[in-house]
Formats: C-alpha cells, structure tokens, sequence
C-alpha cells in the first residue's frame, strides 16, 4: 500500500514537472524579442541636380603677336592692358636695312623692265628685217629666246622687289583684330628675332569655356538630350569666387572622341562677356543640370557599399530583411537618385545598417519619407 501511495506521488509530480515546463516554454516564445529598428519609404517625385566640372577659359579670339623680321625694336605705341583698334600700330621695327633692299630690288626691276623693252624693240626690227629677207629665221628664233629670258628676269626682279616690300610692311606691326593687350616682354630698343613673341591680343566679348566630363556622365546627357535638348545645353559659369557669372551659357560642341588616357570627352560652352570681367586663361566651374521625373530617392545613410556595388536592406511582408543591389545615376545632397534595384512599393532600413544581415526578423518603427527630408534638410542648412 505505501508502494503504491509512493509510485502515485511520483507520478503527481512528474505530471506538474511536464506541465510547468510546458508553460515555462510557452512563456519564452510569447516572451521572444525582436529588435526595433527605423525603416521608411522608398519616395518618387520630381527633382533636380546639378554637377560642378573644372572649366578653362579662353577668348574667343586670342592670338600672339610675333615678329615676322629681324632688328630693334624702335617703339612701342601702346600699353599692357590697353583695348586697342582693328589694324592699329602697335610696334615699330627699324627699317633701314629693309627699306635700303626695297630700293635696290626696285633698281634692279626697272632695268630689268629696261633690258626686257629693249629685246622687244629689237625684237621687232629683227622680224621686219626677216620680212625683207635680209637675214634669216634663225636670227628671230634665236633673238624670241633672248627675249624670254629677259622676262624672266622682269618677273624675278618684280618678286623680289614684293618680298622686300612685304619685310618693310612687317616692320609696322599692327592689331589684327580689336581687342585688349596683354603684357609686353620686349621693351623699346631691344634687338628682335623673327619669331619674337611681342605680346598677345585678346577679344573678350565673348568667351569659351572647356570643361571634360566622365564617357557614364556623358551618355547619361546625350540619352537625356533628345528630351530637354534646350535647357541641357543652358549652362551656369562658377568663378573662381564661388560666384556665378552674369550670363547663362550654352554648349556649343562636344569633341569627336574620348580620351583613352582619362576616360573623358571634352565639352565647349560659350559665354558672354560683355562686361570685360573674364579674361583669357582664367579659371572656373561649369555647372550642368539635370531634371529627373519621377525619381525614386532614398538617403545616403541608408546604403551600404561591398566591391564597388550598392546595396540597401529591403524589408518584407514578413518583417524580414533582405538585401538588394541598387543602381544609382546621380547624387543630391545625403540623397540618392536610383536608377535600378527599388520601386515605390519598397520599405528600406533607414538606420542601424552597420548590424543588421540578411534574414533577420525585425520590429520595423516607420518613419515617413518626408520627415527623413526634413531632418536632412535641418541638417544640412545648419
């Protein structure tokens, strides 16, 4: 009788064991936590970005003013800086020694001219001779070479006497077009080589503006061309004191090929300048913009890079997170613009990415897209 009392005990409380462990299990798995973590909309809407690329400034019309002859410099009839006229004089070479060679080329000219004259009258006698058959054929056949040769002679001499004249001119030096000078490193009185640089005039009325792009960024433009052809080719010059210049400018061309060393492709803008602020070789920004319609945006923050590709964490109907590649083909300020990888419809990690791995269930806290920009925009301005 106590055996069995016994035995009835120990299965009374084997039977509570069972159950109190039972309920100690469904309380842990009621009790099981999820770890809260922001997530918020992937947003579309309309927007618009700009890229800033180095510029180099050049006149319009800029050329170097170089010396064609030799000798002193005899006078400098202008000043740095100074706007000079089309056809100006600007510098004087002496001429002596060239005016001097135009006499003689002169000289010899007319009595070439003379000689030449002179063959033709004998010339003319000689056939009226041959008419009376005094002499022969022979003797105009011979005298027709003569005469040739004394032409040639007139034509040589009248050469001549043209490259003289051509060297006096070219000791006068004038303006080839209307513009400012630039600086003058030969002063009055030094000894000029041909090939002298003497200075430069610029025309800066109008000026260009040359600037190279990525060949991505350059496909992204001209598959955008077709659509805003207009406003793409309207671009805004940065100075070099971060302010922008009076005048919009409009790209005029694009080059042919791409730098295989950079992998770039030069553009050419041109600017107006009406108020003399730009001068040749001066530096700046080149400020392009794109309008992007519905564009799906995201945060910076929000991403995270393995191996050169972009991935966010994409939340799913389940609370689960996974990962997804992601393209991006701009930037705005903490922002993406994505290209491909999301949709509108998509619900990403907006904070705590650094421990978060694929699979983990989570308890998303939602956060609008719109209060995201808000505090990057605070952020920011501040």
């Amino acid at each position: 009788m106590t055996s069995e009392r016994s035995n009835l005990i120990l299965g009374s409380i084997a039977v509570f064991l069972l159950i109190l462990i039972s309920s100690c299990s469904e309380t842990t798995v009621q009790k099981k936590h999820y770890e809260t973590f922001p997530v918020t909309e992937v947003m579309m809407f309309d927007t618009t970005t700009f890229v800033d690329y180095t510029a180099e400034i050049t006149a319009v019309q800029n050329v170097e003013i170089r010396a064609r002859v030799s000798g002193y410099l005899e006078e400098v009839h202008i000043d740095e800086g100074q706007w000079v006229k089309e056809g100006q004089l600007l510098f004087s070479i002496n001429d002596l020694e060239y005016a001097e060679e135009l006499s003689k080329s002169k000289a010899q000219y007319k009595n070439s001219l003379a000689e030449y004259n002179s063959m033709l009258l004998e010339l003319k006698n000689t056939k009226q001779l041959v008419e009376k058959k005094v002499i022969s054929q022979i003797e105009v056949d011979l005298l027709l070479n003569k005469v040739d040769a004394a032409k040639a002679r007139v034509d040589e001499a009248l050469a001549q006497q043209a490259v003289s004249q051509l060297k006096v001119s070219n000791t006068q030096i004038k303006a080839p077009f209307s513009g400012i000078v630039s600086r003058i490193p030969k002063k009055m009185g030094s000894l000029i080589e041909v090939g002298t640089l003497l200075t430069s005039i610029s025309q800066n009325e109008e000026v260009f503006a040359y600037f190279n792009i990525s060949e991505k960024e350059y496909l992204n433009y001209a598959m955008g061309f077709n659509k805003q052809s207009e406003k793409m080719k309207t671009v805004t010059l940065i100075l070099a004191n971060g302010k922008e210049h009076e005048f919009k400018g409009q790209i005029e061309t694009i080059d042919g090929e791409i730098d295989r060393s950079t992998g770039n492709i030069a553009f050419r803008a041109r600017f107006k300048n009406s108020n003399g602020l730009l001068k040749h070789g001066s530096s700046g920004k080149i400020r392009l913009t794109r309008t992007y319609d519905d564009a799906i945006i995201i945060p910076q923050k929000a991403t995270f890079e393995i191996q050169d590709k972009m991935y966010v964490y994409v939340l799913d109907k389940d609370n689960t997170v996974k990962t997804r590649s992601i393209v991006s083909n701009a930037r705005l300020s903490h922002l993406y613009i994505i290209s491909s990888g999301l949709t509108v419809n998509d619900k990403i990690i907006f904070e705590g990415i650094q421990s978060m791995k694929e699979g983990l269930e989570i308890n998303p806290e939602f956060i609008s897209m719109k209060k995201v920009l808000q505090e990057i925009s605070s952020k920011h301005s501040s």
